[in-house]
């Protein structure tokens, strides 16, 4: 279906021809050779690496290599021009039936388009959102999640066996803290008098409600209690609780994981045990002195002696703590245990999407996955930047004493599931994001979703026309179009960029880079929108031509093919095409 794959296979086949006829070495290795769109659209349809890849093992010049390998390229059917450029690719010209064939192929496969198996049915892991159960989600959990989501969406549409997981970190000293907060708007829904909030807890005003339903309920039944009884009731009313909401936030962003695993369960279950004791038997824990941490201090290091992994044999910069000195497991302990379960439920390539402010964390968790899996297993973490939420320019403070916009639930009910979630797939997870609460629901070309979902829409009006003017029957046959009449630049550069869908598939795939997707999307609805421009200005590149009806008939099949490809990328994205736009 990658029609740059079937540009490969010629190239391939040439240097065959090329080491049979003793121009080049046999045996070299091809594996980096790739075909590919050029930069500069006037520089070919394709171009190919080939003689860089090879020269050094070939022990000839690239450009050499290049004008042989172009030589035998100019003899392939199909091929218009050949042209070696320094300082060794090798640009072609394609003929227009070869990328015609491959609109033929969108139109046959429709949303299908694309898919591919680069998995092969691999299994993977993809755990993302998992926020702490401490409040409701903000706009920062939002773009991990939404990547995290779009990733799993691209995974499963390129063969791979996805597995999406949330991870409940119900356990730990944030657990009680939330307890302690909850505590402290029950004595005000009473009517006493708690005094100021203590240190550390959570301060929002999203409890109030909770607190006001447990006086509802249990009216002063906790009052009196020990806090042995009335902390781990609390605690788990306030998980169950935030969870609920979480849940909930996830449904308006269309979000739905496999599998919410708890962290409390996992160790009450013995599963740090059971990791642990893996480790002691095969000699990766000891008991020492870390020292010091240079710089900012790190919560896990104590001046004394602790309970270590030893992560250094696995590329970390330091051994890591699995004890406190009170007996206690650290944060990491947990998240090793979670880890070794994942693989053991049959996971060996995991995916962790974590906001920024965890990139010291990575190095561990790999080295801990590499010695627990005996190097079998992989994690690839996916970091993501912060988000900029702003209104008309200015930035809004994101706090959960703030005002208008403070929650991720907020921002989608505003603006949107579908712009939210295009929007944050409009940069590579690793940059930060702008995101202006105005200017995404402006209805202008510099707003990208708008402008994709205006290319769909726009092209379902064009088909609601011609059912107006009597030609909604060229529509419906137009897998029987007969394509050779698209022949105007402008049409052609469109379907040359159809044709790049499967190859932009397979690579954000490869990648993990879902944000390939959103920025293909966008150049195929420019170049649509170029397209529709010229006939407006440009009476013979209409879309509706009632006196040539086969001129009509391909030009409705090339629009449906564009059409296919926009919703199934936004598919892939989470967005739901649009058939108009008010």
């Amino acid at each position: 279906m990658n029609a740059f794959n079937d540009l490969l296979h010629a190239v391939l086949f040439a240097l065959d021809g090329l080491e049979q006829a003793g121009r080049l070495p046999a045996g070299l290795d091809r594996s980096r050779i790739l075909v590919e769109p050029p930069r500069d659209p006037a520089h070919g349809d394709a171009a190919t690496n080939a003689a860089l890849v090879l020269a050094k093992a070939a022990r000839m010049k690239p450009m050499a290599i290049a004008e042989e390998l172009a030589r035998a390229l100019a003899e392939r059917p199909g091929i218009l021009e050949v042209t070696p450029v320094p300082p060794g690719f090798v640009n072609m010209r394609i003929e227009p039936d070869f990328w015609r064939r491959q609109m033929a192929v969108v139109l046959e496969k429709g949303l299908d388009y694309g898919r591919c198996d680069r998995g092969q049915g691999r299994a993977v892991n993809i755990e993302y959102c998992s926020a702490n159960p401490t409040g409701p989600l903000h706009v920062g959990h939002g773009r991990g999640t939404v990547f995290g989501d779009a990733l799993a969406n691209l995974l499963e549409r390129a063969g791979w066996a996805v597995t999406r997981e949330y991870y409940v970190n119900d356990a730990g000293a944030q657990m009680e803290l939330l307890a302690r907060s909850l505590r402290h708007r029950y004595l005000e829904a009473l009517g006493r008098d708690p005094g100021p909030l203590a240190e550390g807890l959570y301060p929002g005003s999203y409890l109030l409600p909770l607190a006001e339903k447990i006086v509802e309920q249990d009216g002063e039944r906790w009052l009196e209690r020990p806090e042995s009884e009335w902390l781990p009731a609390f605690r788990d009313i306030g998980v169950a609780a935030m969870m609920a909401q979480i849940r909930e936030d996830l449904g308006a962003l269309g979000v739905d994981h496999d599998i919410f695993s708890s962290e409390r369960e996992l160790v009450a279950a013995g599963r740090v045990d059971s990791a642990l004791a893996w480790l002691e038997e095969h000699d990766l824990v000891y008991t020492g002195t870390l020292p010091p941490p240079k710089g900012k201090p790190v919560d896990d290091w104590e001046p004394a002696e602790q309970l270590l992994f030893r992560a250094t044999a696995y590329g970390d910069d330091i051994d890591r703590p699995l004890k406190r000195s009170n007996g206690a497991w650290t944060y990491f302990a947990a998240d090793l245990a979670y880890h070794l379960d994942k693989y053991r439920r049959g996971f060996d390539v995991m995916v962790d999407v974590w906001g920024a402010d965890h990139g010291g964390y990575v190095k561990r968790m790999q080295a801990a996955v590499r010695a627990l899996s005996e190097e079998k297993a992989r994690l690839d973490v996916r970091l993501c930047q912060l988000v900029n939420l702003m209104d008309d320019g200015k930035p809004l403070k994101m706090s959960k004493r703030a005002g208008r916009i403070v929650t991720l639930r907020d921002v989608v009910d505003e603006v949107g599931k579908d712009v939210f979630r295009f929007i944050m797939l409009t940069r590579k997870n690793d940059a930060p994001l702008d995101f202006d609460l105005k200017k995404v629901t402006e209805q202008s070309k510099d707003n990208p979703v708008f402008y994709v979902q205006y290319a769909h829409a726009r092209i379902c009006s064009v088909f609601r026309n011609a059912e107006e003017e009597g030609m909604g029957e060229l529509r419906r046959m137009s897998a029987e179009a007969d394509l050779s009449r698209l022949e105007n630049p402008a049409e052609l550069e469109l379907i040359r960029l159809l044709a790049q869908y499967p190859r932009t598939l397979e690579g954000a795939a490869d990648s993990f880079e879902p944000h390939r997707i959103a920025f293909y999307l966008h150049d195929l609805a420019g170049a649509f929108h170029g397209l529709w421009t010229k006939g407006k200005e440009q009476p013979e590149l209409r879309f509706l031509v009632a006196e040539n009806p086969e001129l009509t008939r391909a030009r409705l099949a090339m629009l449906e093919a564009v059409r296919t490809v926009l919703a199934a990328g936004l598919g892939i994205i989470g967005v739901a095409p649009v058939s108009e736009l008010h």
